[in-house]
């Protein structure tokens, strides 16, 4: 394994025990058994560290988009999107939630992901992507508006993860929710 990669596992192990805004780049580095020169040598800085994480280590975001590639059935990719889409949520929960209550960190982390042309939006247009081609297919209803349908699906699967959080053990089941998700929605879009 590579010292980018360690430094990655490192990264997310400590952001996660921590928050983003509560650990500094010198605490990953020395978590990572390297010094902070050389986490500067693949890394920018910290929001730079903390997307390459979200995009090379979290969970979730990878099955995303091998969900919406339309190899299966409507509701089939829809509730494996669900289900990636909550996975990726609750394991972001512990890096991301401390950095609104920094407004540099924040400001940091909004400045790398329009530098890296990325952030939550793209899930939404991944997603609202995949809709519309199904429309195009004739499989979702052409006056459906998927974009808000996109909407629906990752803000249900955000609530869940979030709540998740919030409660006792033994919370709904993940895939029993992104199923009836699914489900709920796809009655919205198809006839």
């Amino acid at each position: 394994m590579g010292t980018r990669d360690v430094i990655l596992d490192a990264a997310a192990e400590v952001m996660a025990e921590r928050g983003l805004a509560n650990v500094t780049t010198r605490q990953i580095a020395r978590a990572a058994g390297f010094t902070e020169a050389a986490l500067y040598k693949h890394f920018t800085n910290k929001a730079d560290l903390l997307v390459a994480v979200i995009r090379e280590r979290s969970p979730g975001f990878t099955q995303l988009a091998q969900a919406l590639k339309g190899d299966n059935s409507l509701l089939d990719d829809l509730t494996a999107a669900a289900r990636a889409a909550i996975d990726f949520y609750r394991a972001g929960f512990p890096m991301l939630a401390s950095i609104f209550a920094d407004p540099g960190t924040l400001a940091a982390h909004k400045g790398e992901l329009r530098r890296q042309g990325a952030g939550p939006h793209m899930a939404n247009q991944a997603v609202a992507a995949y809709l519309r081609a199904q429309q195009e297919a004739g499989r979702v209803r052409r006056d459906a508006d998927v974009t808000a349908a996109a909407g629906l699906l990752l803000g249900a699967c955000f609530q869940h993860a979030f709540l998740s959080h919030m409660s006792a053990p033994g919370h709904d089941d993940d895939g029993e929710a992104a199923a009836s998700f699914a489900r709920t929605l796809l009655e919205s879009l198809t006839d």
